[in-house]
């Protein structure tokens, strides 16, 4: 059984990965017998660097990842400073919905907020008198400050369930008493005992934020700048080109964004590690950082704005959907109207239903692998290979990937979308239920295997109930993570499988924003749903054992 584990997982996550690569690399060094040329060849590689703008994307790229995920990690550990003491289930609850909301969603209501005649700048109009919008670039900026606040907004509340996830692992509170009994602030309490510790426990999340934040496609195409873009864009555009000639540059492009991506966590490691060996200096110096105090506090406070802003976001979203007139510089919408959802009903229904196909067939393909990786496997580094394709940028090997399954005549269908999603859905979904499921007290399995119980009815009947919330968690985060999914479904389905995501980013730079405030509203609605039912199915499947536990009391 765990041999057949093992060949499962690797026939179905690591070989596709690694053929997609291979694909991608010889395409990349001139080979594409398809085109008829013969390899290896630096000329790909030529032909890219001399491509207009591209010195400028990839500096784009370098600083909108780089500030976005470090802003990210200070804001989300400033954040978990200042609601340690709050209650985990509270938080957890005020923070689904950013988790459940697509990127593609966030980035178009943070158009509809930020944009010229968006509701920060109606607020502003009668402030400066204007009586058109401004004539601002506020959204695709060439300095891409709009995608780093973008990015921000939708990496900080899952770094901060992240840290707030390692805290349990950590004595928080005895560190804090200690420490504030030397006289030392909650900043520097933070800054010097607790970021330390925390930093193992949260590096993989980090560099995974990293690692998307340098190669967004569908956030950066909303919110990016467009002459030129990013990086990953840039490389996206060349391989979508007419002219067939651009895929082996666009090849080149992505192997380099691989490579890129494996350079910069490289840069994070040893920036880490530079902490690591000289930050020791600075805390034998016995300073008690009255002003780390005061940076926590602002950093926390800017934390809450920008969730604020998300909130607005989201917010814009439906009233825009549901806006009939809303002339400038109106702050909410004179009429409403629900014309606009049943025409976008009609139209979209097709991919309504195909987002929530794709979505649950490979959360539940990703559960099925998850729970059997965790029943047969003890933790090993192998295990870490599960998390590779959060570590290198989706377009280094998607476009290898539709290669190989074009080879095989099985390109553009809906499972080779539901397989690519897997690809994503799964590593999520493991470390959603790594943890619980490692932790769960043995005991009880060994209980019911001193009453004749097997394998299989221990896990059944033992540990599937026991363990039904973290399964429900896991099974939502799998959701919005393939509802999410925009470049693997554009790649694998060929351009034939059209799905809320594709659709709502077509629409994001479309005239119509009450069409486009439908659309992403119902591409929000089927991960706020998953996350609803997380919540409801444990409440009601544990009922019957509350009133039995209330009875006993």
């Amino acid at each position: 059984m765990r041999a057949a584990v093992l060949v499962i997982a690797a026939l179905a996550l690591f070989a596709p990965i690694a053929a997609g690569l291979w694909h991608s690399a010889g395409a990349a060094l001139g080979h594409l017998p398809a085109l008829g040329s013969v390899g290896p060849s630096l000329a790909p590689l030529q032909d890219l660097v001399t491509q207009p703008g591209f010195a400028t994307a990839l500096r784009l790229t370098l600083g909108t990842g780089f500030t976005a995920t470090l802003l990210s990690l200070a804001l989300a550990i400033a954040l978990a400073a200042a609601i340690t003491n709050g209650p985990a289930r509270i938080i957890s609850r005020v923070l689904a919905p950013f988790l459940a909301m697509p990127h593609a969603a966030m980035a178009v209501g943070l158009a509809f907020v930020l944009a010229p005649s968006g509701w920060i700048a109606r607020a502003l109009a009668p402030v400066f008198g204007w009586a058109r919008p401004p004539d601002l670039a506020s959204v695709n900026d060439a300095f891409g400050a709009a995608l780093i606040l973008g990015l921000v907004i939708k990496e900080t509340p899952f770094l901060l369930l992240v840290i707030l996830a390692a805290l349990t692992q950590i004595p928080l509170r005895a560190h804090i008493h200690t420490a504030q009994s030397l006289g030392y602030g909650i900043g520097a309490i933070w800054a010097k005992v607790i970021v330390p510790q925390l930093w193992p426990l949260i590096r993989l999340p980090v560099y995974v934020v990293l690692i998307y934040n340098l190669s967004v496609i569908d956030m950066a195409l909303i919110l990016g700048p467009s002459n030129p873009p990013t990086a990953a864009v840039f490389i996206a555009r060349m391989f979508s080109s007419p002219d067939l000639a651009q895929i082996m540059p666009a090849s080149a492009g992505a192997i380099l964004l691989g490579l890129l991506a494996v350079a910069s966590i490289a840069a994070l490691w040893g920036g880490a590690r530079a902490i690591a060996r000289f930050g020791p200096i600075w805390v034998r110096r016995g300073g008690r950082g009255a002003p780390l105090n005061t940076l926590f506090f602002g950093t926390a406070m800017l934390g809450g704005a920008l969730l604020l802003l998300g909130a607005a976001a989201m917010v814009s979203l439906a009233l825009w959907s549901l806006a009939w007139r809303w002339p400038w510089p109106m702050l909410l919408p004179e009429s409403l109207s629900f014309a606009a959802w049943a025409r976008a009903l009609g139209d979209f229904g097709p991919e309504l239903a195909m987002t929530a196909l794709i979505a649950l067939a490979s959360t539940a393909i990703s559960l099925v692998l998850a729970v059997a990786w965790l029943e047969t496997q003890t933790p090993s580094r192998r295990e870490a290979l599960i998390y590779l394709p959060l570590l290198i940028p989706q377009i280094s090997f998607l476009f290898g990937m539709n290669m190989m399954l074009l080879q095989f005549g099985a390109q553009g269908n809906i499972g080779a979308v539901i397989w690519a999603h897997l690809l994503f859905v799964f590593p999520y979904m493991m470390i959603a239920l790594t943890g619980p499921w490692r932790g769960l007290d043995p005991r009880y399995a060994h209980a019911a295997a001193s009453l004749g119980a097997g394998r299989l009815r221990q896990l059944w009947a033992v540990k599937l109930p026991l363990l039904l919330t973290p399964i429900c968690a896991a099974m939502a985060i799998g959701v919005a993570v393939s509802v999410a999914q925009y470049l693997p479904t554009l790649f694998l389905g060929a351009g034939r499988i059209g799905t809320l995501t594709t659709e709502a980013v077509t629409l994001a730079s479309s005239s119509d924003r009450r069409i486009t405030g439908v659309v992403t509203s119902l591409q929000t609605t089927l991960p706020f749903a998953a996350y609803l039912l997380a919540f409801v199915i444990p409440k009601l499947a544990h009922k019957n054992r509350s009133a039995l536990q209330g009875a006993a009391a």
